[in-house]
């Protein structure tokens, strides 16, 4: 009875948890034992403790470990499953991972998923070698930022360190019923993109629902509307409070953590400041790569500014997309506002000040969000104002798609 339970726990899970590390771009599965690596804390690391100890038929130690999580967390649902399924192989043969009779199979399945996906997330944290290809340039101020991998249910956490992201540490999320990628109001899915924390919404202002606090982000933003996406209230938030977690497909479009997990993440958030980069799959880069491209992309804005204090405007313009777009004003009507004010101009200086890059994980063009403070300067009007561009690719060059005030 042990070997079938620990045979079937690790057919259901562990090996399902391998197949899907295999999905993971730049990423390789390394066969170096069933649960090499493990040495952190929380409830992640405790079912991977449960389930090695299963697997060497360590019935009594698993659990025993299993009650102590319950003691920690009485509302966590998995780990009831999991207890259930060893007290009952001390008396029979048990045919499926959570194995009473009477339970919904709908239910069973969303303990399964999480189970998989907080295995897998744990396995596979990152490695200080490789960093998230959306994170190119920080500002300064943005001491972290959130990378949200809504096909693993996992979101990272990472430091702004003299510009270089630095993983910390990591947490299993929910996200929408139906997946990410939101098109629509009520489609329930997650949006994909690069998005902020726009404020915090204290517990007097929710129902329980959402557990002790939400942090909304501003979805849909400039590029979302320019595609023609809309919806609205897409939040960070927390679980009711007689829930420890909820299944990966499971909310209407928000990022919901466990609410200990949001306790933690919450510290680290600065509002209208931490970027929130939410992918379908994370691309990582190695550190040379990530260095590369965001030297490149670097040069290429530095190019843009070069060519504006120039006040050759033929060169200038070459850094705008035919589809570009600024408020109600396309590239015609941009390139001819341009020439007129650049006519009075005797000499002009900008100067870019608190410059962040961060590339859109979208799949269908290669996009980044570019943000900055401009300060300009010239011999009949000087300003600073906070300035949003989107650069896409075209024909292998970037050109810019959207400028406007930040």
């Amino acid at each position: 009875m042990k070997r079938t339970l620990g045979r079937l726990l690790q057919n259901t899970l562990l090996c399902a948890t391998a197949a899907a590390a295999l999905t993971i771009p730049g990423r390789a599965w390394a066969p170096t034992g069933l649960f090499a690596g493990v040495s952190d804390g929380g409830p992640d690391a405790t079912i991977a403790l449960i389930l090695r100890d299963i697997d060497q038929n360590r019935l009594d130690v698993a659990l025993a470990r299993t009650e102590n999580l319950i003691s920690l967390h009485p509302n966590f649902r998995l780990a009831h499953l999991i207890r259930g399924d060893l007290l009952l192989a001390r008396v029979q043969p048990i045919s499926t991972f959570g194995n009473a009779g009477a339970a919904d199979s709908a239910k069973l399945k969303d303990l399964r998923d999480e189970a998989i996906a907080r295995l897998h997330g744990y396995r596979n944290k990152p490695t200080n070698e490789r960093v998230p290809r959306y994170l190119l340039q920080m500002r300064d101020d943005q001491n972290y930022a959130i990378v949200v991998d809504t096909r693993q249910s996992r979101l990272y956490l990472y430091r702004n360190e003299k510009g270089r992201p630095v993983f910390v540490a990591d947490w299993y999320v929910s996200q929408g019923k139906a997946g990410a990628e939101k098109e629509r109001e009520g489609d329930n899915k997650t949006p994909v993109g690069v998005y902020r924390v726009t404020s915090v919404m204290a517990p007097e202002k929710l129902t329980d629902f959402y557990g002790k606090r939400a942090f909304p982000i501003n979805y849909p933003n400039e590029w979302d509307r320019m595609n023609g996406r809309n919806g609205h209230g897409i939040w960070l938030h927390g679980v009711p409070s007689d829930t420890y977690a909820r299944p990966p497909l499971a909310s209407e479009g928000c990022v919901v953590l466990a609410n200990q997990d949001l306790d933690a993440l919450s510290g680290y958030l600065q509002i209208g400041v931490t970027p929130v980069i939410i992918s379908n799959g994370i691309e990582w880069l190695s550190l040379d790569d990530w260095q590369n491209e965001r030297a490149s992309l670097n040069k290429t804005i530095e190019d843009w500014r070069k060519d504006w204090e120039s006040r050759d405007t033929a060169r200038y313009l070459g850094h705008y997309s035919s589809r570009f777009r600024s408020g109600k004003l396309d590239l015609a009507a941009w390139s001819r506002q341009k020439e007129n004010v650049t006519s009075g101009k005797s000499w002009i200086k900008v100067g870019l000040r608190k410059l962040s890059v961060l590339r859109n994980p979208g799949k269908n063009e290669e996009v980044v969000m570019v943000t900055f403070e401009q300060d300009y300067s010239s011999n009949n009007l000087s300003n600073v104002v906070q300035k949003r561009q989107y650069w896409v690719k075209e024909n292998g060059h970037w050109k810019i798609i959207y400028e406007g005030n930040a």
